[in-house]
């Protein structure tokens, strides 16, 4: 990325607005990552407390905007201050991370947050956008693939589980031109 974002950006569709976490959105977070697919999908610690969504917010979110290693927003439905969902963009590795409550899933909020940062990255001067799932995420390759990301296959992934541990990961590209990073196939439909 070619320069320092230290301020937290507000990016907006019809459907969707994604805006900084804040204190007043725990208990949301903490709501929502008692769900067993979050658990399953995702490194978030189990059990999930309050505290844990504090300690986030806190020591993550603000700090990751200000060193410029990760920019993480809240999912918000357009109209509505309910936080359905986080997504992050991490700087080192020019990656993706998400998830979405429950009760917000099927509306098509994930389909347009991910469009909104990664057209964010490459305006930043990002020359590409890196995702991966732990392999069988269907829901998160799914959204990956109706992105417009390239499916370049199965591999470890960058991110060990929750207990430190390695785990086959689907892996997939979005380069800024448009060019296809792989022309292999989904495994998912």
């Amino acid at each position: 990325m070619a320069r320092l974002i230290v301020q937290p950006v507000t990016l907006e569709s019809a459907r969707v607005r994604l805006d900084l976490p804040t204190r007043a959105d725990t208990a949301a977070i903490t709501e929502a990552c008692q769900d067993p697919e979050i658990v399953r999908w995702t490194t978030v610690p189990t059990p999930y407390r309050e505290q844990d969504a504090r300690t986030f917010v806190d020591a993550l979110v603000g700090p990751g905007w200000a060193s410029d290693r990760e920019y993480t927003w809240a999912i918000r439905p357009a109209g509505s201050t309910w936080l359905a969902g986080i997504i992050s963009y991490r700087t080192a590795g020019r990656d993706l991370g998400f998830w979405l409550a429950p009760s917000a899933r099927g509306a098509g909020l994930m389909h347009d947050a991910v469009r909104l940062v990664v057209g964010w990255a490459f305006e930043q001067d990002a020359p590409d956008v890196y995702w991966e799932c732990y392999q069988g995420n269907t829901a998160s390759a799914a959204v990956a693939r109706a992105a417009g990301f390239s499916y370049t296959g199965l591999g470890a992934a960058r991110v060990p589980d929750r207990d430190g541990g390695p785990t086959a990961a689907w892996t997939a590209l979005r380069r800024a031109d448009g060019t296809p990073a792989s022309e292999l196939p989904w495994p998912v439909a």
